[in-house]
């Protein structure tokens, strides 16, 4: 990393430099957490003016709100990382008991020390933030009779052309009640922060949406396919392609400021520039793992920690390269909840907004 040009980290619309600090394998997060903080922690300290600090009788005191699935890793294994930030600070901090949800409270005779020690808070907090997987996506199903149909035929066709290539077998395929286009993911840890998406979704209508779609239906057709990777003879994820029917910009237009704005508000991390419009078909997640489409196809810009074997997908391609999965009305953006499912088999939906 450039130390002249730290990287930038966006913490509830403040902007914070990032200087060189030890880089931590965590992949035994619960025993390794304490040692992101044995080293001091380089941050900016110097005050920030819409930081709210009260002056007391005893001193200086500031509130900051997390989610409760945050509070062990500032507290750290032992109460170490706590001590620390406490000693470095000169501060005292108070933290909700584990499971319950609450305001840390942090006083100090010092104004700058309360002010040092909330943004190392944030920055831990946004640390391992970072690293917990993703709860809620915002989408657009493609579950509708007709595709589904479509794409029951499109995997009996595949197996029965395809069946002898490497990797391909029934357990692959997405579930067609599962079908959706994603336009980004979110880490989401408690009821506030799934209604501050659903208030931001909501305020996106207002915003832009509807001005994007002008009035006019949101149609689109999904056709073809195409892979993720380099070589079709080694593939993870299959997915098939979305079209508008007027062959205008507007669903990716719509995508993009979606993402953006999320982005924009802290909900969402940025991980691409231009959101990659894809359905996925074929995952090598879901291979005989019976909560594969819980892991669906979101790409996180991430290795992924589980194993996989690839599968060839060259003869797939050669024969459905053009395959017609049918029409669609894509007026409805959901924040579609993980580990979820509603009447119909899609993700059960913690809000959504209709396009007008």
């Amino acid at each position: 990393m450039d130390v002249l040009r730290p990287t930038l980290i966006n913490i509830g619309g403040r902007i914070y430099r990032k200087n060189m600090v030890r880089e931590t394998d965590y992949r035994n997060e619960e025993e390794e957490e304490d040692d992101f903080y044995r080293e001091p922690m380089q941050c900016l300290d110097e005050p920030c003016d819409d930081i709210t600090v009260e002056e007391t009788e005893k001193g200086f005191q500031c509130r900051l709100e997390l989610p409760s699935p945050l509070f062990k890793y500032i507290i750290g294994k032992k109460g170490e990382t706590k001590r620390n930030l406490e000693s470095d600070t000169r501060t005292a901090i108070s933290i909700p008991r584990p499971g319950m949800e609450g305001e840390i409270v942090i006083t100090g005779q010092h104004r700058n020390g309360v002010i040092s020690a909330r943004t190392r808070i944030e920055l831990l907090a946004e640390t391992f933030r970072k690293k917990q997987p993703f709860t809620h996506f915002l989408s657009f199903a493609l579950n509708m009779p007709d595709i589904q149909e479509r794409f029951s035929q499109f995997k009996e066709e595949v197996l029965s052309k395809c069946s002898k290539d490497r990797g391909i077998e029934s357990t692959i395929f997405q579930n067609p009640a599962k079908l959706h286009l994603t336009i980004g993911t979110l880490v989401l840890l408690n009821e506030k922060e799934v209604q501050q998406a659903c208030d931001l979704l909501h305020s996106c209508k207002e915003e832009f949406l509807d001005k994007i779609a002008a009035g006019k239906p949101m149609q689109g057709k999904v056709v073809g396919i195409e892979y993720m990777n380099d070589d079709p003879a080694m593939v993870d994820i299959l997915y098939a392609k979305v079209q508008m029917m007027d062959g205008s910009e507007r669903l990716q237009l719509v995508a993009d400021r979606l993402m953006q704005r999320f982005v924009r508000s802290g909900l969402m991390l940025k991980e691409w520039d231009r959101i990659k419009l894809h359905a996925t078909v074929m995952n090598t997640l879901f291979r005989k793992d019976p909560l594969a489409e819980e892991r669906n196809s979101i790409p996180s810009g991430k290795p992924s920690q589980r194993e996989r074997e690839s599968f060839d997908a060259r003869n797939v391609l050669k024969h459905f390269d053009s395959f017609y999965f049918g029409e669609l009305n894509l007026n409805t953006i959901h924040l579609s909840q993980r580990f979820s499912v509603d009447s119909s088999g899609y993700y059960a939906s913690a809000g959504q907004v209709t396009i007008s």
